[in-house]
């Protein structure tokens, strides 16, 4: 078995920097209200942001070998993201590491586990989004993968796809889709400008869902 896979197709860069533009609740309903992460895993502190391909790796338990070996691999941009092996509770991921990939323009990190050393972190500005802090140790004796498909926050996450996360939460968009899904994102945008617009006049949102005959049929008894 080869436990890295480095040719992985990305999504070009250009589409990256126009899902850059747009918030992860409108893509995630673009794509069909599919590819919502986990939303136990959070940006450190508000205003992170993260957006591009992915690089996906499978720790070990408690184990962060393989995240050294995506950090070596990592092509400028890309977003590790890092399964843990249903074993959340330690600290994969430091203020070292993060050093590394600020120094090799990583993209970010998006993690089912948490990470230490987070003020350190925040203060260099490298987005990580995580299940939290912790700082239990790890070790490096296990191999896992790099650049094979994974179970990331409950949905597959396959390499090259593309990630996006917000405070909001994160939203994985399969490679294959990405041009679908911006386009359809950017009409529910305007559609969205539209609505805001008759919303700001006054009228309720009852009555521009065309919600009345919904609550009718349920039988809302209101006095």
């Amino acid at each position: 078995m080869t436990h890295v896979i480095t040719k992985i197709e990305q999504v070009p860069q250009e589409m990256v920097e126009k899902f850059r533009k747009l918030a992860v609740a409108t893509v995630y309903e673009a794509s069909g209200r599919y590819g919502d992460v986990d939303c136990c895993i959070k940006p450190i502190h508000k205003g992170v942001k993260i957006c591009g391909s992915v690089l996906t790796v499978q720790c070990h338990p408690r184990d962060n070998l393989m995240l050294h070996k995506a950090l070596e691999i990592a092509k400028p941009g890309e977003i590790i993201v890092a399964a843990t092996g249903g074993h959340p509770n330690a600290g994969y991921w430091g203020d070292l590491m993060a050093t590394s990939a600020v120094a090799r323009d990583v993209g970010g990190l998006a993690i089912d586990g948490c990470i230490r050393d987070s003020e350190e972190i925040i203060e260099m500005g490298f987005p990580v989004f995580s299940r939290g802090v912790a700082i239990t140790g790890t070790v490096k004796n296990t191999l896992g993968k790099v650049n094979h498909p994974i179970l990331f926050g409950g949905i597959q996450v396959k390499p090259g796809d593309l990630i996006l996360g917000d405070d909001d939460g994160m939203v994985v968009v399969e490679r294959s889709r990405v041009q679908e899904v911006y386009e359809k994102a950017c009409s529910r945008v305007e559609k969205e400008v539209e609505k805001a617009k008759v919303l700001k006049s006054g009228v309720s949102s009852v009555e521009f869902n065309g919600l009345d005959k919904k609550f009718e049929k349920l039988g809302l008894i209101q006095e």
